[in-house]
């Protein structure tokens, strides 16, 4: 039979603590974090490492690191406090009319230059005192940052999620070819002359080989990536003003009307190979928050009315 703790004489303020260092690493900023002394933050972690039986952190020069245990701990703990800060948050309820809170949503840039307007419309409408911040969070951060609890929400074009998440699918993503007006291979894309040409990449570690060079793989064909840069609206930019395309998300479609850009489907049979699902993301514990559930209903009818059109 599974040992009963007595929970009697545990302190939860030593769950935060733990949380509040592992995300600062450093003992000092921790501390400020919480609003409390060093001393008081090093004598919590004398506690939780009798409780726990571990060294939890280690000192370094310029903070502290956490210990194998510690690693593993962090996922429950923030958990567990998720779950707390869910139950104390809903005990009055919560009403969007009158709540000053403030969200993290975080997505790729693109997704944002559709989204936005009718979220922050409906933000003023039914939630007008809610404030947003946005982050550009791009797909392999998305579920580590919904993880760390650095965003409430992400929309990300990912179609498989551990059992930990919760996602409703938006809609089909469709990549489109950007290319400024008048550029040559307007008048007769090929695959072959799309191929030929020289490309601008959207890779925020620099990395010269994505999703396209991927599906040109399939199909025995590669491309040269002239230059790589870490946004869609970059690569927009860089792409009204040259001889380069980019393959960008429908959806970055207003952005590229403003830029002179223009937007064509991909030469067959390349288009069927760049489609992805787009979904609305965030943690079951965070679920039980009534107002991340809430924001994450308003994202997905936002979403859904602003489909990117199909060509």
């Amino acid at each position: 039979m599974l040992k009963q703790l007595d929970l009697a004489g545990v302190d939860l303020n030593l769950l935060v603590v733990f949380e509040a260092v592992q995300r600062e690493r450093h003992v000092g900023r921790a501390a400020k974090s919480l609003h409390l002394s060093p001393s008081a933050i090093s004598h919590g972690l004398a506690r939780l490492r009798r409780l726990l039986h571990d060294p939890l952190f280690l000192k370094q020069p310029k903070g502290v690191v956490p210990t194998q245990r510690a690693i593993e701990l962090t996922g429950p703990i923030e958990d567990v406090l998720q779950r707390v800060r869910g139950v104390l948050a809903n005990a009055e309820g919560f009403d969007a009319g009158r709540s000053t809170r403030r969200f993290t949503l975080g997505a790729p840039d693109a997704v944002f230059t559709s989204l936005l307007p009718p979220l922050v419309a409906a933000l003023a409408e039914q939630g007008p005192h809610i404030d947003l911040n946005v982050q550009n969070i791009l797909p392999q951060q998305a579920l580590a940052a919904l993880d760390a609890r650095h965003a409430d929400l992400v929309i990300e074009p990912l179609d498989e999620f551990p059992p930990r998440f919760h996602a409703t699918r938006l809609y089909e993503e469709e990549f489109a070819i950007a290319m400024r007006v008048g550029h040559p291979l307007r008048s007769r894309l090929t695959l072959a002359r799309y191929c030929a040409c020289s490309h601008v990449l959207v890779s925020e570690a620099g990395d010269p080989h994505g999703n396209v060079d991927m599906a040109l793989e399939k199909l025995g064909l590669r491309r040269r990536v002239a230059a790589t840069v870490p946004h869609f609206l970059l690569a927009l930019a860089l792409v009204a003003e040259t001889d380069l395309v980019a393959a960008v998300p429908r959806f970055a479609a207003p952005q590229a009307r403003r830029l002179g850009v223009e937007l064509v489907q991909p030469p067959a049979p390349l288009a069927p190979l760049t489609r992805s699902s787009l979904s609305v993301v965030t943690t079951r514990a965070a679920m039980a928050d009534a107002g991340v559930a809430w924001l994450f209903r308003l994202v997905a009818a936002c979403a859904t009315k602003r489909r990117p059109p199909r060509r």
